[in-house]
């Protein structure tokens, strides 16, 4: 996901949706007694790959859908024509930078953070040995991992001596 970005719904500004861009349509009360029967009568968005306009209805590769009273369903490209008297919005989906650099800054920071955790680790030295005498082999016992945030985040706890 960090590779391919994040991306938000913004409502569409084109009359028509340039095929094979990703769009979601708000479904009206019209629309989801018509579709209850395909999708579920809760429905409340469908999101998926505009395909075109055919008779004057929207075709989409349905990639998921959301309810009125939330959850949502993934679907796997099913094609579905919805009337455009049954919709009540429109969205596109756009590319979002900000919402991208503040994922990507998240993984790099894990990934700081396990790295600097295994260093801190590899410079503990052989206190994890294990002398084994009817052998003559120094076995090495694995040291735990250990993840203390406030050490890393330099958060220090502050105890009230009145309490004690």
């Amino acid at each position: 996901m960090c590779l391919a970005g994040c991306y938000t719904l913004e409502p569409a500004r084109q009359t028509v949706p340039e095929p094979g861009s990703t769009i979601a349509l708000d479904i009206s009360d019209q629309g989801r007694v018509a579709l209850g029967g395909l999708v579920g009568p809760e429905l409340a968005q469908v999101e998926g790959r505009f395909v075109g306009m055919e008779n004057s209805e929207y075709v989409l590769h349905v990639t998921g859908v959301r309810f009125l009273r939330g959850g949502e369903q993934g679907w796997s490209g099913e094609t579905v024509r919805i009337k455009p008297e049954y919709v009540t919005s429109r969205y596109q989906r756009k590319f979002s930078t900000v919402k991208s650099v503040a994922l990507g800054a998240i993984a790099v920071g894990a990934v700081a953070l396990v790295a600097t955790a295994g260093l801190r680790g590899l410079s503990q030295g052989d206190r994890g040995t294990i002398p084994d005498s009817s052998t003559g082999v120094t076995l090495r016992r694995p040291q735990p991992f250990r993840f203390d945030l406030s050490k890393i985040l330099h958060i220090q706890t502050r105890i009230n001596p009145r309490s004690h």
